[in-house]
């Protein structure tokens, strides 16, 4: 007998949680580039609306499709957010949890006089006003869970357009790097030649520290764009969350739409943007604590179940009902801070929109100006080709100074450079475009 009254004890205690230690892992550890066949595997099945699915070789060149499935799978912040996600859909099952009975027990030792018997006596209660709030309190974790999850789901979108962004800047910065250590020695070479005209007295001095002074120029130029491209790379590496030595092949991106109107993409951040879905779900979560906190104004039931025997073997049985008055703080604090929290929701949601729609206007209006200044090189190349190989062959023949063709094709390089920086600005800015507006530019049109 005494064997069956500890089954339930034992049935309770069986399915209460146990503690175990998980201690942080080792620098080493953490910082160990992920598995490539796990990745590759992983990028294969990803699931995502403004994402394609397919294995990555990170020793093949990267597109910059590759370049956002890497940012979502292994970007260091996103997987601690992905934790957070753990944390609050935890909250969510929590609220949903119904309060566990009290229980309580009293004996009463007999010190002296007549009654023969030691009184004993127990109760079990139930807090009621917690089933009464139940719904609105499942309510807002349900929101504040679909809340983070947009979140998150917005920080994803948001490292895959940087990914690429960085995957387009590299590349651009590739090509410049190149066109500078061209002109750079050319510059070098020219400075060299009238160095030593200078020194026969062919020329005059000033133009000697002219060509000194394009010759550093051409240098500077060549080591800010070194160390751009450097910084882009490690920017990138981090991202990706792989070691800062890492050199990546990318693949060359395709040519960059032309947006529609800034108030089309307007309405469809509205739609689209997941930030703003989340700052909605925050508000759902802020209107369903204010419906619990004005439901907590009203008394807190409790109810008690009791039994007892007294000293005199007389037994005794009841209900024990418990109440809160509500007199003088009805929970006007509570209520008077979750309805300035909505208040606040309110006017940053409204905040958040004007900012989308400033955001989205300024970057189609630069966008334009970026193409137009584009489109006007473009237009001059042809005549100042023209111009440099004529020079060129001038120079060939002996009619024309040698350093009048070099400069000329410096010229040519200027412009080419140029070119590609307005590219980079054209790609860079069409991506922070599709940012703002939520969702990749093939769904401009639709």
């Amino acid at each position: 007998m005494r064997g069956l009254a500890l089954l339930p004890a034992v049935a309770l205690l069986s399915g209460c949680a146990t503690y175990r230690a998980s201690p942080l892992g080792s620098a080493d550890a953490v910082l160990a580039p992920s598995d490539p066949a796990i990745v590759s595997v992983d990028a294969a099945r990803i699931d995502r609306p403004y994402l394609t699915a397919q294995p990555i070789d990170l020793s093949q060149p990267l597109t910059p499709n590759a370049l956002a499935v890497l940012a979502v799978l292994e970007n260091p912040d996103l997987k601690a957010l992905r934790m957070k996600g753990g944390v609050t859909s935890a909250q969510a099952f929590a609220a949903r949890l119904i309060p566990d009975p009290t229980a309580a027990g009293t004996f009463d030792k007999r010190i002296s006089g007549p009654d023969p018997l030691n009184g004993f006596g127990g109760q079990i209660g139930f807090d009621l006003g917690q089933l009464r709030l139940a719904r609105a309190t499942r309510a807002a974790g349900k929101a504040s869970k679909r809340q983070v999850r947009l979140d998150y789901a917005w920080a994803e979108w948001q490292a895959a357009g940087q990914a690429r962004l960085l995957g387009v800047r590299i590349l651009a910065l590739t090509q410049q790097a190149g066109i500078a250590r061209f002109s750079a020695a050319a510059a070098e070479r020219l400075f060299q030649a009238v160095g030593r005209a200078a020194g026969r007295g062919d020329l005059a001095a000033g133009d000697l520290d002219a060509r000194r002074q394009a010759a550093l120029d051409s240098a500077d130029k060549a080591r800010a764009a070194e160390r751009d491209l450097t910084a882009a790379r490690g920017e990138l590496s981090k991202l990706l969350g792989l070691p800062p030595e890492t050199m990546l092949i990318l693949a060359p991106a395709g040519p960059a739409p032309v947006p529609p109107a800034a108030s089309v993409l307007t309405a469809q951040a509205i739609d689209r943007r997941l930030d703003l879905q989340a700052l909605r779900q925050g508000y759902a979560a802020s209107e369903a604590d204010l419906h619990k906190q004005v439901l907590d104004q009203f008394p807190n039931l409790s109810l008690q179940l009791a039994g007892a025997r007294d000293t005199a073997g007389n037994y005794t049985t009841g209900p024990t009902v418990g109440f809160a008055l509500p007199l003088w703080n009805r929970n006007r604090g509570g209520i008077a801070v979750a309805t300035a929290t909505r208040a606040q929701l309110k006017a940053e949601y409204d905040a958040r929109l004007f900012q989308t729609r400033a955001d989205i206007g300024t970057a189609v209006a630069a966008l334009t100006v970026v193409r137009r200044q584009r489109g006007a090189l473009v237009d001059q190349l042809p005549t100042l080709r023209q111009y440099a190989d004529a020079t060129k062959r001038a120079a060939d023949r002996g009619d024309l100074a040698p350093a009048t063709a070099d400069a000329a094709a410096q010229a040519i390089r200027d412009r080419q450079l140029t070119l590609s920086q307005l590219d980079q600005q054209i790609a860079e800015q069409t991506i922070a475009l599709e940012l703002l507006s939520g969702g990749p530019s093939e769904g401009w049109t639709r």
